[in-house]
């Protein structure tokens, strides 16, 4: 349950336990919420796969495989078919690595 549903549901005992002591002499500790994964809940773009290639032609996979799964427009594909071409495939970024989100978060 929520702290704020907690709260319109139980405000008394919410207010005990905010001030640390009840009315019976009970100790209440309340612990910080757990920090959420910076990268919870994220999905991952066609840009965060292509900085997980090794190489343009795997890039152009990936391109053709979202393409195709209709995730991007063709337009979308062709800016980044062209982006890899002139600029390189470092352009979108640094290689990710396996297991980024889960270092990072």
């Amino acid at each position: 349950m929520e702290r704020d549903e907690f709260k319109k549901r139980f405000p008394t005992l919410a207010k005990e336990m905010e001030e640390g002591k009840g009315k019976a002499d009970l100790e209440f500790e309340v612990k910080p919420p757990k920090p959420q994964r910076k990268f919870a809940g994220y999905d991952p773009d066609v840009v965060d796969f292509i900085r997980r290639c090794s190489g343009e032609e795997e890039a152009l996979e990936i391109i053709g495989y979202i393409r195709g799964r209709e995730e991007i427009t063709v337009e979308e594909a062709e800016r980044l078919c062209r982006q890899l071409e002139e600029e390189g495939l470092r352009s979108f970024g640094p290689k990710k690595k396996s297991g980024h989100y889960e270092r990072e978060g």
